[in-house]
């Protein structure tokens, strides 16, 4: 899918009207649209990175930078102390839906494992 194509570079661009939880100049942070925990958000880069296999040894600091972002997060959820998922799907068969690298953070609930 190209970049113009892509649901999540519109959301990053302010093209939807989705509502953002934190947005930096590196990164947006939303609620999912179909959440599989009481707390489920998506931290997703504005750079378009169709795959965990895209990104390079360049995106180093922004993936670094969205764990930090999700473990802040955590911590304004109260979820942090109780625990949190982060989860990072890669093509079909990790169960990748959009092809536009998303950091999941899902909490709220005890999680279970494997997950499925």
């Amino acid at each position: 899918m190209s970049e113009i194509n892509c649901l999540f570079c519109n959301i990053a661009a302010k093209k939807t009207k989705t509502p953002f939880i934190y947005e930096d100049k590196e990164i947006v942070v939303f609620e999912d649209i179909a959440p599989k925990a009481p707390n489920h958000l998506l931290i997703i880069p504005k750079k378009h990175i169709a795959t965990f296999n895209d990104v390079t040894d360049e995106d180093t600091q922004l993936i670094g930078h969205m764990m930090q972002i999700a473990k802040k997060e955590a911590q304004k959820l109260n979820i942090a102390k109780s625990g949190y998922r982060l989860l990072l799907n890669c093509n079909p068969d990790g169960g990748q839906v959009i092809y536009h690298l998303h950091l999941h953070l899902l909490g709220g609930r005890k999680l279970h494992w494997p997950p499925g």
